[in-house]
């Protein structure tokens, strides 16, 4: 069984930068997806962006150019970057992990972590 732990977010004013972190534990096979989904109130859960190992990231147009997910394989750990955050980034973060049969929205999902841009 696989396990996410996320870390970071919290509270920066527009135009701030932060990092989210997400680490996956248990018995994991290397061909997996892992990557970073948002959700309001109300609304659903929307792709942020995602990240085969081994590949490059796939963004959500709202967020190409100001967040950049990265990987650690030997840590089995991806990272949000984001920088120039509007309030309209205000939104609960969840990390997911998949495998490549699964689909978008699919899999497994951390706790969640707010992230609050307000000035």
């Amino acid at each position: 069984q696989v396990q996410l732990v996320e870390s970071g977010g919290g509270l920066v004013q527009p135009g701030g930068s932060l990092r989210l972190s997400c680490a996956a534990s248990g018995r994991i096979f290397s061909a997996n997806i892992m990557g970073w989904y948002r959700q309001a109130p109300g609304k659903q859960r929307e792709l942020v962006a995602d990240m085969i190992s081994g590949g490059s990231g796939n963004y959500a147009n709202s967020v190409k150019g100001r967040f950049t997910i990265s990987r650690d394989n030997t840590k089995n750990t991806v990272y949000l970057q984001m920088n120039s955050l509007k309030p309209d980034d205000t939104d609960v973060y969840y990390c997911n992990f998949r495998y490549g049969i699964m689909n978008r929205g699919e899999g497994l999902w951390g706790q969640g972590t707010q992230v609050t841009v307000s000035s």
